[in-house]
């Protein structure tokens, strides 16, 4: 049996600085084969983006605001849009299923509130799975619960090109 998770078309194993890298993301055992070739992605690594929870239907994850601020001290809003994307993506990937990838092709980001410390959250939450598009809403907060941004992406599914 098949899940949307397990992809016997991309199964590698990782090893050595790819496993590495997706333990410290958070990325559970069962989704190594899965994420093997290509790990979670230098920038996710660069923003310190840790998972905590990973579905198609629903995807958490945190990062540090330290490291990731603009000159003027607060959250940079690109890095809002940047967790955003990642949890997006990453939960249409799960959608798409074996032999299909999921393309962005449409993101977009209110901010509500600045931050200039601590840890942000975002959840992802899907509006839409079908067969060709998903889109997720994708609430960021800060570690008091208080929304700091609203992003909406929506990606493409196709058949994955050899």
């Amino acid at each position: 049996m098949t899940d949307n998770r397990t992809r016997p078309d991309a199964v590698h194993a990782p090893s050595g600085d790819r496993l590495a890298e997706l333990v410290a993301a958070g990325i559970p055992p069962e989704m190594h084969s899965w994420l093997g070739r290509y790990g979670v992605g230098a920038l996710t690594v660069k923003m310190g983006i840790v998972f905590s929870e990973m579905s198609a239907e629903r995807m958490v994850a945190t990062m540090p605001v330290e490291g990731n601020q603009q000159v003027a001290g607060i959250l940079h809003g690109g890095a809002h849009v940047v967790l955003a994307e990642t949890l997006g993506s990453f939960a249409a990937g799960l959608h798409a299923g074996p032999g299909r990838q999921a393309v962005g092709i449409e993101v977009g980001a209110t901010h509500h509130r600045s931050i200039d410390s601590g840890t942000v959250t975002g959840t992802a939450t899907a509006i839409h799975l079908g067969r060709t598009l998903t889109t997720h809403e994708v609430v960021m907060t800060d570690e008091q619960g208080r929304r700091l941004s609203t992003a909406r992406i929506t990606n493409l599914i196709r058949e994955v090109r050899d």
